[in-house]
C-alpha cells in the first residue's frame, strides 16, 4: 500500500491503472483517506477546542467526503463528460480518488511555524493534480482537460452539498438548543 501511495504521488500511471482494476484495493484506498485525515488533524491536537474528538471528527468527515466526492465524480464523469471510451463504476473512482489523496500526508508538517501553511498548500495542489490523473485514468479519458472539468465540477457540487448539510445541521442544533431557552 505504501508503494502505491508513493506511485500515486509520483504520477506513475501503471499504478493508477492497477488500483482502478484491483477491486480488493477499496480497503487500502479507505485507509489512505484515514491516514491523510489523521495527518491533517495532527496539527489540531494541540488546540484546546479540537483535541482527539476533532481528529476523530476529521477522519469521519474525510471518509464521508471521499465517498461522496467519488460518487459525484463518477456521476459527472459518466454522464455530463461521458465519452465513447468511458467505462467505470463507483468502485474504480473510489479506489483511485482515495489513493490520489496520498500527497496529503505532508499536512502532518502543518504545525511548523511560518512554513506549515505553505506545506499544506503544496499538498493540496498536489492532491488536486493526483485527483485529475485518477479521474482521467478511472474514466478512461484521453483528455486531461476533461478530467480537470470533472474534478472542478465535482468539487463545486461537493462544496454545495457540504454547505447545505451544514445549514441543515445548524438549523437542527438551533431548534434543539433554542427550544431549551
Amino acid at each position: 500500500m505504501i508503494q502505491r501511495m508513493i506511485d500515486f504521488a509520483m504520477f506513475r500511471i501503471p499504478t493508477y491503472r492497477a488500483v482502478e482494476a484491483d477491486a480488493s484495493a477499496l480497503g487500502q484506498a479507505m485507509l489512505v483517506v484515514v491516514i491523510v485525515a489523521i495527518a491533517s488533524g495532527v496539527t489540531g491536537l494541540g488546540v484546546e477546542d479540537e483535541g482527539v474528538s476533532g481528529l476523530i471528527g476529521g477522519v469521519i468527515a474525510g471518509l464521508v467526503g471521499w465517498a461522496v466526492w467519488a460518487w459525484i465524480t463518477y456521476f459527472v464523469g459518466t454522464t455530463i463528460f461521458n465519452t465513447s471510451q468511458t467505462h467505470a463504476d463507483w468502485g474504480q473512482l473510489a479506489r483511485t480518488t482515495g489513493f490520489a489523496q496520498s500527497p496529503g500526508v505532508l499536512r502532518v508538517f502543518g504545525f511548523i511555524p511560518v512554513i506549515g501553511w505553505l506545506i499544506a498548500l503544496v499538498a493540496t495542489i498536489w492532491q488536486f493534480a493526483a485527483m485529475v490523473v485518477a479521474v482521467r485514468e478511472a474514466l478512461d479519458y484521453t483528455s486531461t482537460w476533461r478530467a480537470v472539468g470533472v474534478v472542478l465540477i465535482g468539487f463545486i457540487i461537493a462544496l454545495a452539498v457540504v454547505f447545505i448539510v451544514l445549514l441543515v445541521f445548524a438549523f437542527i442544533v438551533a431548534l434543539l438548543f433554542g427550544a431549551a431557552d
